[in-house]
């Protein structure tokens, strides 16, 4: 396991989420940062999708 894995919280990661449908939701946003921002949100969905699936696996598991 990564630096990064141990380190992620989803509920940091929804928080950043929001903050990035509100940030391109907003017109003066230039495009640049909005496919930035589309490229990190598709990131943190991944990331949360995965804890979810193992979060899923563990209690299946019990």
């Amino acid at each position: 396991m990564t630096d990064m894995e141990e380190k992620f919280d989803y509920n940091e990661a929804i928080a950043e989420l929001e903050k990035i449908a509100a940030r391109v939701a907003d017109p003066a946003v230039p495009l640049d940062e909005i496919d930035r921002c589309i490229k990190r949100s598709d990131e943190l969905i991944a990331r949360c999708r995965e804890y979810l699936r193992t979060a899923r696996e563990q209690i299946d598991n019990l």
